[in-house]
């Protein structure tokens, strides 16, 4: 930075004219994921698995509810919540709000204990440091709004809901299925400066009407937080129900500020899968409103071909995809060491066949020196990231799964076989990954593991099977369940 720039900078801090609105543009916009979605409910987990999707923060959950008269609240034990915030605070999570998700399928107008958990609710957000709590609405019924009797009895307790919240300084934010004239009439009714809307752009969708149209009339003023999601069907990316850069410049214009949470938009074809389903829609938000951390480890991509480069990135991801990390910060670090492996890889055999013109024993020989100083290179890599049962998973996926594929054939194949020839097979095929890792293509892998297959075979002849009988029988058990070899 010039010195004038410097200069700059610090008189326009000493006059209190930038600083403050740099810091208010970088802080606007937070994102997070509610916690009883990623089967994490009030679980101490769940602050890691937020720091592993890239997370702000997270919306916690009451915990249960059902036709009791109280949460299933841990937060009520002193101890358990000194240990929730300690850790909260050491991975830099932030509680952005604080969830009544019990209310989905309770109703507000027949639970006589509304203020105890009100009071409830209040005393987890003191505890998390949250200002805004979810109370959805949906276990009132579809005919609430148009009865006037029911809306009378959850008005009246949503005033007083909300004047518990204002005096402590907080905003109970309310899911209905209402639009934006709908809610701003609901409001009214209401009176009470401790009630907003939480913002659902799933009801927007499911009721036909337009995201940007309908937050415009709403105004930022009555929106508290948002759910900034759809039901399940495809990821936010591949939303062609919400236009996420329209709602971005919507809400710049309306000078909105506050926290966006990923409460559904999981894939369908992987439901259960956690870390892809929220990792890629965290990632996706965070790209959109907020500038995504960058990966620390640095793609070793410079003057290498754009096609190919890519094609390396895409073969890397697999491995992450195969450990439900891709659209994690995590995940971004170990992809890229997976394809610097690859570079590092192409770079060596290039130099081996550059040397080889000249002197093909020379190539051959610090061809083998690079390869091994290299081998152990990658493993320290990765494991800064990863577990050594995940860095076994990456160099499986590396090595197109033989070692699996082939030891579960062999057991398959024959029954019979001892403990101790399984794990001597299992040993060779290990030893024949870590060989086979290394080499320059998929046909030079496939050689090193049919290597080792040809020495696998020639144990078992010595201890005594005899194979060609062994692969007609498997054969037979195969096509009698109905497969093939």
């Amino acid at each position: 930075m010039s010195f004038l720039r410097k200069t700059v900078l610090f008189t326009l801090f000493i006059g209190g004219m930038l600083l403050p609105e740099l810091t208010i543009a970088q802080n606007r916009y937070n994102i997070g994921v509610c916690d009883w979605m990623v089967l994490k409910r009030q679980k101490l987990g769940e602050f890691k698995l937020a720091h592993e999707l890239g997370c702000d923060g997270l919306e916690m959950d009451m915990g249960g509810l059902g036709r009791r008269d109280s949460f299933d609240n841990k937060m009520r034990d002193p101890k358990m919540a000194e240990i929730f915030t300690r850790t909260a605070d050491s991975l830099g999570i932030k509680v952005g709000a604080v969830a009544m998700s019990g209310f989905y399928g309770q109703n507000l107008a027949k639970k006589d204990s509304y203020k105890w958990l009100t009071e409830d609710c209040l005393n987890t957000m003191d505890i998390m440091g949250a200002s805004v709590a979810f109370l959805p609405l949906g276990g009132s019924g579809n005919n609430w709004t148009d009865s006037v009797a029911l809306r009378n009895i959850i008005v009246k307790r949503l005033h007083e809901m909300g004047e518990m919240a204002k005096k402590r300084g907080k905003v109970i934010g309310i899911d209905t299925p209402l639009d934006a004239k709908g809610n701003k009439k609901l409001l009214k009714e209401i009176n009470s400066d401790g009630i907003k809307i939480f913002y659902k752009f799933q009801t927007i969708i499911e009721n036909n009407w337009d995201i940007v149209k309908d937050m415009k009339k709403l105004g930022a003023e009555n929106i508290c937080a948002i759910h900034a999601s759809n039901t399940d069907g495809v990821w936010l990316r591949n939303d062609s129900a919400i236009d996420m850069h329209a709602i971005k410049a919507t809400l710049d214009k309306m000078n909105w500020s506050g926290w966006l949470f990923v409460e559904r938009s999981r894939d369908v074809k992987m439901v259960r899968n956690v870390k892809m389903n929220y990792g890629n829609n965290v990632h996706y938000l965070k790209t959109i409103f907020n500038s995504y951390p960058e990966a620390e480890v640095k793609l070793d991509s410079a003057g290498r071909d754009a096609a190919y480069v890519n094609a390396i990135i895409g073969r890397s991801q697999k491995a992450t995809d195969q450990l439900g990390i891709t659209w994690t910060p995590m995940g971004q670090n170990v992809r890229n060491i997976i394809a610097n492996r690859y570079f590092k890889l192409n770079d060596i055999y290039e130099e081996r066949d550059s040397v080889k013109k000249t002197n093909k024993q020379l190539a051959e020989a610090q061809c083998d020196s690079k390869l091994y100083r290299s081998h152990f290179a990658f493993d320290a890599d990765l494991s800064k990231y990863l577990k050594p049962h995940h860095i076994t998973t990456v160099k499986d996926v590396m090595t197109f799964n033989v070692v699996k594929v082939t030891y579960d054939a062999h057991c398959d194949m024959i029954p019979t076989l001892k403990e101790e020839e399984k794990a001597q097979i299992l040993a060779w095929l290990i030893e024949a990954r870590e060989l086979a890792i290394d080499a320059e293509s998929s046909k030079k892998k496939h050689e090193v593991f049919g290597k080792y297959k040809g020495r696998i075979n020639n144990y078992l002849s010595k201890r005594g099977y005899n194979l060609q009988k062994e692969r007609e029988e498997w054969a037979k058990r195969v096509k009698a369940r109905g497969g093939t070899l």
